[in-house]
């Protein structure tokens, strides 16, 4: 994870293939976004955003096919920027980011994963998805193919905006009810530390990461 409020950068990124695989994979994510700087314009900004994406994508992909079993090294990522007014916020995988404004929670991304497919096709509901055997099918992450197509959009900021970028070790124990109720009821610090015990208390199947940005 990346926090940079100083330039308005934030970032999750989840690690895939194996613990040792999946951290260089997320740890090559972060350690490009560190090198983003502020004093740029929001369209060069994202071009430096997106070459540098594309640079880890192709070195994970070469990385693995040099590897003994050539598995891949892959990462899902969502980056959240705020710029002015403006929020924009890019994603590849199933880390998520989640608005909430004015009591109504949000998720603004949408899932790359075969359930969701599952879902956009009304194969099943949104309700079976939470238990889906094909619940760690990934579509897209850095990584993951040698053309990566990442998800972009960008939407105004509004006053008292609360932002959750979260990896899916936290959606998958955490319903979107609970995660509301938290985010409406703490302090930044706090509500993490809520989603975090929650998590651990329910077994922590994978990796969890949160992070939490308020808008004033």
């Amino acid at each position: 994870m990346l926090e940079r409020p100083e330039i308005g950068l934030w970032v999750v990124a989840d690690g895939m293939g194996g613990h040792d695989k999946g951290d260089v994979a997320s740890q090559m994510i972060i350690e490009h976004m560190k090198k983003m700087h502020e004093g740029t314009s929001l369209v060069n900004f994202i071009d430096d955003l997106e070459t540098g994406m594309q640079e880890v994508n192709r070195a994970l992909i070469e990385k693995a096919k040099s590897s003994a079993r050539k598995s891949t090294i892959g990462s899902t990522v969502v980056i959240m920027i705020t710029f002015d007014k403006y929020l924009i916020y890019v994603w590849a995988g199933d880390s998520r980011l989640y608005r909430l404004r004015n009591a109504d929670l949000r998720q603004i991304t949408t899932d790359h994963s075969q359930v969701e497919l599952y879902v956009e096709q009304g194969l099943i509901t949104r309700e079976d998805a939470l238990k889906h055997p094909h619940g760690n099918m990934i579509t897209r992450a850095i990584g993951a193919m040698e053309d990566l197509y990442l998800d972009m959009d960008i939407q105004e900021l509004a006053r008292a905006d609360r932002y959750l970028l979260c990896s899916d070790g936290l959606t998958k124990h955490l319903q979107d009810f609970e995660i509301q109720e938290m985010l409406q009821n703490s302090s930044t610090e706090e509500c993490c530390n809520s989603l975090i015990e929650l998590t651990l208390e329910r077994g922590a199947g994978d990796n969890v990461t949160a992070i939490i940005v308020d808008i004033e």
